[in-house]
Parts: structure tokens; sequence; C-alpha cells
């Protein structure tokens, strides 16, 4: 083999070698704006759940108050 066939040989290969880390950048970007999709989606899902747990909470503090003066009325009716 010649100095210029290997020469072209190596020129082939830095080629196929760029060419795959051509699409392996690509392929990282896609990835990347993928996962940035999914944390702002799971963001905003943790955000609706925690709006509607803080209004479930509030929903049970006002039944729990609600019990309170049933108990109390109660207490005062059986005079005790």
């Amino acid at each position: 083999m010649t100095i210029d066939e290997r020469l072209e040989k190596l020129a082939e290969r830095h080629e196929a070698l760029a060419q795959a880390v051509e699409i392996t950048a690509g392929m990282q970007r896609a990835n990347e704006e993928a996962i940035g999709k999914m944390v702002a989606e799971n963001r905003e899902r943790d955000r609706k759940w925690d709006e509607r747990f803080g209004q479930v909470l509030e929903g049970i503090a006002r039944l729990l108050h609600i019990a309170e003066i049933h108990e109390q009325r109660l207490d005062d009716l059986q005079g005790t």
C-alpha cells in the first residue's frame, strides 16, 4: 500500500468519524430538548398537584372546623 493510498484511507476514516460525531451531536441535542420538555411538563404537573393538594387540605381544615362547632353544639345540648 502506497502512502497516497494510506492517506486516502485515512481521509475516508476521518470523514466517517466526522459524520458520526455530527450525527451523535444531533441526537444529543434532540435528547436534551426532549428532556427539557419533560422537565417543564413535570414541573407544571407538580405545580398543579401541589395546588390541588392545598385545596384538599383547606377543605379538610374547614370540615374539621365544622365538626368542632357541631361537637360544641352537642355538648351544649347535653349540658356538659
